[in-house]
């Protein structure tokens, strides 16, 4: 199998019995789309594949395509390469990640057309409770755990940036980066 070059983070599929996507018929249909080493990461959209030739935004747009025409879903794809997924995780704020029993972390995941600055700045911050940072492609989003319902990390949706970016916690980024590293 083919070291993926590429992981698409597919938003808001397989999620409150919407947008139903199987993962094996998705694997399948990408690899008919000419991607190799497909392999997927739970129900949520995570897929990690090979497509050397292929700039993330090709990548994006061949597996939005592929979704709507084989599944009848329209949605958002963003694509890294593995080089980038791998500098987000590096690149993590100090101590990001480091106490899960506190807080929740996620990592927002940009396309390329949207900046960081705008999509920080979509970002609703309540002191005491969230904390954001802007990365390269990615903004890094804390939230107090015991007060997570008064959280204002859901303002970003409905913003334009909001668009053009898909959140994973960051559980599954790591994972994602740990995959890379056992192919």
């Amino acid at each position: 199998m083919p070291a993926a070059t590429h992981v698409a983070l597919i938003r808001g599929i397989n999620v409150g019995g919407k947008n139903l996507v199987p993962m094996a018929a998705l694997r399948d249909a990408l690899g008919a789309a000419g991607f190799e080493g497909v392999r997927t990461y739970i129900q949520s959209g995570n897929v990690l594949l090979s497509a050397p030739k292929r700039s993330e935004s090709e990548v994006a747009t061949e597996i939005e395509r592929v979704l709507e025409n084989e599944f009848g879903v329209t949605t958002v794809v963003v694509a890294v390469s593995a080089s980038h997924l791998r500098r987000a995780v590096s690149d993590a704020p100090p101590g990001f990640g480091s106490e899960p029993d506190t807080y929740h972390y996620d990592a927002a995941f940009l396309h390329p057309k949207t900046s960081s600055s705008a999509a920080f700045a979509a970002f609703g911050i309540r002191e005491g409770v969230d904390t954001a940072w802007e990365g390269k492609g990615v903004v890094y989003f804390r939230r107090l755990s015991a007060q997570r319902t008064k959280s204002k990390m859901s303002s970003v949706v409905g913003t334009e940036p909001y668009r053009h970016m898909t959140i994973r916690n960051w559980r599954t980024t790591t994972r994602l980066v740990a995959m890379l590293e056992d192919a």
